[in-house]
């Protein structure tokens, strides 16, 4: 397992220094106008996007027909990728949480409470690893290439399941105050883990009747 992570790990990092360049530039486009909620979330988005580049990397070298004859299962296989998923999710909810927070100093910006941060650091934590995992069978159903298009719609239904609940909870009469919405942002890994272990079984499923 161990090993599966750290081939992703050091097949992205050829790609690290540009990331970070962008997401610098982001810093100084979307911070002063969106704030350190916007920032913070595209940053973690973005960068749950690499989990495709490692896709990608996979399909170029054809490494799965490889990993198939290691000592490894296929549940392990994908077990691995989340994981990944996972590290990419935190490093760029932490990044673009600490750069977003300098910018707004710098440029003299009232920073929100820190619990508000924190809450809004788990949320975009949450929404980048629903994303990113809604995305894990697609690219293994279909490649890196040809699930390219799919993929935008995978990055937009958790946007849009969670602007869903937030019409059931309005239609419902439940006032959204500013408790409540730390609470449910709190409360938001729990439930993108939970789905991502759905999604996780689907993705085992796929990878266990595809032939290589």
């Amino acid at each position: 397992m161990k090993g599966l992570i750290l081939k992703d790990l050091y097949n992205i990092g050829h790609n690290a220094r540009t990331m970070l360049l962008v997401l610098v530039v982001l810093g100084v486009c979307l911070a002063p106008t969106t704030g350190l909620t916007g920032y913070q979330t595209t940053c973690a988005l973005m960068c749950a996007m690499m989990v495709v580049t490692t896709f990608s990397f996979d399909d170029m070298a054809g490494w799965m027909s490889y990993a198939l004859v290691l000592p490894v299962s296929r549940r392990e296989i994908v077990r691995a990728k989340y994981l990944v998923l996972a590290i990419f999710c935190t490093v760029g909810d932490l990044l673009g949480g600490a750069a977003g927070a300098l910018v707004m100093v710098l440029l003299g910006q009232p920073l929100p409470p820190l619990g508000e941060m924190a809450a809004l650091l788990l949320f975009g934590w949450a929404l980048a690893y629903l994303t990113g995992s809604a995305s894990i069978p697609l690219l293994l159903r279909f490649g890196a290439e040809k699930a390219r298009i799919i993929l935008v719609g995978a990055f937009m239904i958790p946007v849009m399941l969670i602007l869903a609940v937030g019409g059931i909870l309005s239609a419902a009469g439940v006032t959204l105050t500013d408790e409540l919405a730390v609470a449910l942002f709190c409360a938001s890994p729990l439930v993108a883990l939970a789905a991502g272990a759905a999604l996780g079984r689907i993705a085992c499923a796929i990878l266990n009747k595809k032939e290589y």
